[in-house]
């Protein structure tokens, strides 16, 4: 199939591919080169395209000046807890519902499957009243507790201890080992690509997450990255070289984790869809 139609019809894939690349590249290489001028230079007219000096100092002024980096410290406290306690609370649901067998299991699952056709902004006034009973309004428990349940991350475990052989647990109960170390010492080493996908794409959603964290801090020293973006312009006015810093940072971190681990998400949804690479 290397007609003449079909070479034409993969030039214009390639063509619209590279032309969606660009747009979509476009604003986060504007706001870098932003990032990189003076302030002077980011409001000049007409417009520079291209910093004439390149300079650090809207980076420096706003991790010097500002509320950055306490916002990254809570970025990264809340995010890493919630996907640490995701993935440890959807592990242990998950191989209940896999291995163990129990009256009500199959009724029991498909309620908590219920779950993932309520969007979050259903429940954000029980949570908001449920966080304040417990006196968790600003607080760290308040922004983690509501982001460690995820139905989607149970389903996606219990898909993969599905396929785990029979014979691994059987062996594992002739020997005498308790269900948390048939958990510990057999199924989770055989999870560790769908173990990093979950993880990651859990850490990336809870560094994005804008919406809870908005609801539930009600002081500048509480927020998140996302939350705290919001503030900059009321802290800075129109000092767009320190805007794009501030965002350039922020975003910083959640690209990174996905260069740095872009191979293992892959591996993992492509364990749990049974897809070959």
């Amino acid at each position: 199939m290397t007609g003449p139609g079909n070479r034409a019809w993969a030039a214009v894939a390639t063509g619209s591919t590279l032309l969606l690349g660009a747009l979509w590249a476009f604003p986060l290489l504007w706001a870098v080169l932003t990032a990189l001028k003076t302030e002077e230079q980011a409001v000049a007219q007409p417009v520079q395209w291209l910093p004439t000096t390149p300079t650090f100092t809207a980076f420096r002024d706003v991790l010097t000046l500002g509320d950055l980096p306490r916002w990254f410290l809570n970025s990264a406290l809340t995010s890493l807890v919630i996907t640490l306690a995701t993935v440890v609370l959807a592990a242990l649901a998950a191989y209940a519902f896999s291995q163990l067998q129990f009256r009500g299991k199959n009724l029991l699952f498909w309620v908590f499957l219920a779950g993932i056709m309520v969007p979050f902004e259903a429940l954000l006034i029980p949570l908001f009243r449920l966080m304040n009973d417990l006196g968790s309004v600003n607080t760290y428990a308040g922004i983690i507790l509501p982001q460690i349940v995820s139905p989607v991350a149970v389903y996606v475990f219990k898909g993969f201890f599905d396929q785990v052989p029979k014979e691994l647990r059987e062996a594992a109960v002739v020997d005498g080992a308790s269900e948390w170390r048939i958990l510990w010492n057999v199924f989770v080493p055989l999870s560790g690509t769908v173990l990093w996908a979950i993880g990651i794409v859990t850490f990336i959603a809870a560094w994005n997450n804008f919406l809870w964290p908005f609801i539930i801090t009600t002081s500048p020293e509480m927020m998140t990255i996302p939350l705290g973006l919001t503030q900059v312009q009321d802290a800075y006015g129109l000092r767009f070289a320190r805007t794009m810093a501030t965002a350039v940072l922020g975003g910083l971190p959640v690209v990174l984790a996905y260069l740095i681990f872009q191979r293992r998400v892959t591996e993992g949804f492509l364990t749990v869809t049974g897809v070959k690479g």
